[in-house]
């Protein structure tokens, strides 16, 4: 599955490649010039200027083609840059029939949910989150999360659809005037197509509502998905239930962490639109694209259809898209981290099985499973499965220096969180929050104004030490 989002794809087809690598062509044919269609280039601009004819007739056709999708999909005119009806439809479709929970199935998951917050009590400051603990069928999985994952897929499906529209000459522009609208919705329908396709698979291998680290369903409500843990359990050695109560217990934890965190949900979602709104893309390569469309295939649902989803244009890579990149996958690996070493703490000797799951589930990450590659196709971005452990390994360090109380006292502010660099090198964030006592650690304003104090001093590119006690800056610096 392609780790590039809506279309894009790389011009290697090795999936483990690294995404931001540059590359300054794009993908299709590299060697520029190829077979000019017949009728001229789409949008009605080429090297030989602009051409209102080619431009009016090929909106016809644009017409023409999304009357005949929207009725082939169903009733709806939804507008936006994805179209979730279609979405909703093809993963339902995807999903096809389920068996009903049964309610001692939904009993089991309930006591199991019970079981692992009595033991979460001990190895976290944070309250219970989860208001109650249900079990979901994949439809319900579905409906539950779908609000979530228009949040994070509208902001990269609106950047690229903007970017055909600006992409356009200012002629094409002023002539095409309301038919514009038509190419959104051709963007829609492509885009809710591949959402749907994505969501139909996760939907049936996905264990909990978090398994992806982010807080998709209901804000308080923790729930797991039974059909897919079955699967999961087959070939294992232990016993059913402590897996149960093993997922139960991931589950609880993150809830913990994301009621009792305000600003980690926002904090989340937010860095996606940040990231969405950094994607910019070579319009040099979407006219040597262009060469080789044919207009009077435009006519053809399929072949449009097909020619959005092939991946022919590739984002470029931003300054700001790599540090929202890194923030993103920085604090999604500190809260996979986190819940690892909870859970570890809160079962590890009362279930013998807990290394062994926790195992799995990191082989699982790293070799790409379905909640990893649903999310980097979806939104354009990864979960590295390297900073998960050392997260965890930061985790531990931190919870033996400073206890469970200063571990869980990071959270309180954002800014108290460690960085990228931190993950490579635990040690010297443990010595930075406990090295005078761990009376500074457990003051978030006092860990605030040492913070501020080390930035001030980054920035005046002085030493340290003078700054941290207050010594004037030499503005010239």
């Amino acid at each position: 599955m392609s780790n590039l989002p809506f279309g894009f794809s790389n011009s290697d087809d090795d999936p483990d490649r690294d995404k931001n690598t540059g590359g300054g062509t794009s993908g299709g044919d590299s060697t520029g010039g190829g077979p000019t269609g017949p009728g001229g280039t789409p949008f009605g601009f080429s090297a030989e200027g602009f051409d209102p004819a080619a431009l009016g007739q090929m909106l016809t056709q644009f017409g023409q083609m999304l009357s005949g999708m929207g009725s082939a999909m169903g009733p709806g005119g939804q507008s936006g840059p994805v179209n979730y009806e279609v979405a909703k439809k093809l993963a339902l479709q995807q999903i096809g029939s389920v068996t009903p929970v049964s309610s001692t199935t939904a009993t089991a998951v309930a006591d199991s949910a019970h079981l692992a917050e009595l033991w979460l009590d001990g190895a976290t400051t944070l309250p219970a989150g989860a208001t109650r603990t249900v079990a979901w069928t994949p439809v319900e999985w579905l409906e539950n999360t779908l609000d979530t994952w228009k949040r994070l897929c509208d902001p990269v499906a609106e950047q690229v659809s903007g970017m055909w529209v600006s992409g356009l000459p200012e002629e094409a522009r002023q002539m095409a005037g309301p038919m514009l609208g038509m190419i959104g919705q051709m963007g829609g329908l492509a885009f809710g197509s591949q959402v749907g396709q994505a969501l139909g698979q996760l939907a049936s291998e996905v264990l909990t509502s978090t398994d992806i680290g982010l807080p998709l369903g209901p804000n308080g409500i923790a729930a797991l998905l039974p059909s897919a843990v079955e699967k999961f359990s087959e070939g294992l050695e232990q016993p059913d239930r402590e897996i149960l109560v093993f997922l139960a217990a991931r589950e609880a934890a993150h809830q913990r962490l994301y009621v009792h965190v305000p600003w980690l949900r926002q904090r989340l979602l937010a860095t996606v639109e940040e990231y969405a709104r950094g994607i910019k893309m070579d319009f040099s390569a979407i006219e040597e694209a262009a060469q080789s469309i044919d207009p009077n295939s435009l006519t053809d649902p399929s072949k449009i259809e097909e020619l959005l989803q092939q991946g022919t244009f590739e984002p470029q890579t931003t300054p700001e898209q790599k540090q929202a990149l890194d923030r993103l996958e920085t604090l999604l690996a500190l809260i996979e981290g986190w819940v690892e070493t909870v859970v570890a703490q809160a079962l590890g000797e009362r279930l013998p099985g807990v290394g062994a799951l926790s195992e799995t589930l990191r082989r699982r990450r790293a070799t790409g499973g379905p909640a990893e590659q649903t999310f980097a196709t979806l939104v354009g971005l990864e979960l590295r499965p390297r900073k998960v452990r050392e997260a965890a390994q930061l985790w531990r360090q931190v919870t033996e220096a400073a206890g469970i109380d200063g571990r869980d006292g990071v959270w309180a502010h954002p800014d108290l969180l460690p960085d990228s660099s931190d993950l490579d090198n635990p040690a010297a964030f443990v010595d930075r929050v406990v090295g005078g006592g761990t009376s500074t650690f457990d003051d978030p304003i006092a860990q605030l104004e040492a913070l501020q104090a080390r930035e001030r001093a980054e920035r005046e590119g002085t030493d340290g030490d003078d700054d941290a006690q207050g010594g004037t800056a030499n503005p010239s610096n």
